[in-house]
């Protein structure tokens, strides 16, 4: 079996036994109403508390970058008032930004720490990687969809998320001009580990992948290395992903 070569942007659900719906959008409070920067606030606290908090993630760093990261900025503009709401977007190209709580769950596996290097493989709107930022002193993100890639770039650049460089590129080579890294995020389903990622993760490292096939249920895999260089496997949350894209089968 060939390996996938490529990662894009993915398109998450999680498979949770019961869907919180985001009070005000989903009721229509906002409905024909021009949302201000105090309504997207208030959305966006609310779904750190109902949509995040409540399912169990506690890493005060994730939940302040939640909190902070203006998410409604990083969706197309018909898609602001939809923003804080408890699934995917899109965001062109067939891709979407990710369902919150997928967000803020795979950034709490990482167990940031506000220090070191971390790669995101799948750049999408660049929502993940503001997410990152505010946990890692470098962000490197890949997106093989120039569109996205730079598009990303320029709104990471204007809102002032000055430690993340993005790249146009594929994901599965990993970087190995910036590795090796504390941390790696793939944000797209694989087939299997890629092994050029595993080895640019440090010892010690944490990586986080949603892996198996696109036609059935995925799961995120947590890949630990040991201070040796030895990697353990653990298989969490299943969620479902779009098919990658490009590259070698």
């Amino acid at each position: 079996m060939k390996a996938l070569a490529a990662f894009s942007t993915c398109v998450t659900v999680a498979l949770l036994a019961s869907v919180i719906v985001m009070p005000g959008i989903a009721g229509g409070w906002f409905f024909g109403k021009q949302l201000t920067a105090k309504d997207y606030d208030s959305l966006r606290e609310a779904m750190v508390n109902d949509q995040i908090v409540a399912r169990g993630i506690h890493n005060k760093g994730v939940l302040q970058a939640m909190r902070q990261i203006p998410r409604h900025l990083f969706v197309p503009e018909d898609r602001r008032a939809s923003a804080y709401e408890d699934r995917p977007l899109p965001i062109g190209y067939d891709q979407t930004i990710s369902q919150p709580y997928i967000v803020a769950y795979m950034t709490e596996l990482l167990q940031p720490e506000g220090s070191g290097t971390v790669l995101e493989v799948g750049t999408g709107s660049g929502y993940q990687a503001a997410v990152l930022s505010r946990l890692y002193r470098k962000v490197y993100t890949i997106e093989i969809i120039a569109g996205l890639a730079e598009s990303a770039k320029v709104r990471l650049r204007d809102l002032g998320f000055s430690n993340v460089e993005v790249r146009t590129g594929d994901g599965y080579a990993g970087w190995p001009d910036k590795a090796p890294f504390d941390a790696i995020m793939v944000t797209a389903a694989a087939g299997h580990i890629p092994q050029p990622l595993v080895s640019q993760l440090k010892a010690k490292g944490r990586m986080v992948i949603p892996v198996g096939s696109p036609s059935m249920i995925q799961h995120i895999i947590l890949v630990e290395k040991d201070e040796k260089g030895n990697t353990t496997t653990k298989s969490l949350l299943p969620v479902r992903f779009v098919p990658l894209t490009g590259g070698r089968q």
